[in-house]
């Protein structure tokens, strides 16, 4: 079975505070969820210029880390 990644976009504000997030959960604040994936999946994630960056997951783990939240 094939695994395809799933890419998270975030994108910063230049005081660093989280402007957008891909994948948040309606209950969670962009920084929130920021956290919980930096947290939980730190080692998947890149930083680009310009602040964004991206967090490389499968949709399995995204599920799994929703889930968390969520608890």
């Amino acid at each position: 079975m094939e695994t395809d990644n799933v890419m998270i976009h975030v994108r910063f504000a230049p005081n660093g505070e989280v402007v957008e997030i891909g994948e948040r959960p309606a209950d969670a604040t962009p920084r929130d969820w920021f956290n919980c994936l930096s947290d939980k999946a730190g080692t998947h994630y890149r930083t680009f210029a310009g602040g964004r960056g991206v967090f490389s997951l499968t949709r399995q783990e995204i599920d799994m880390l929703k889930g968390d939240f969520a608890a």
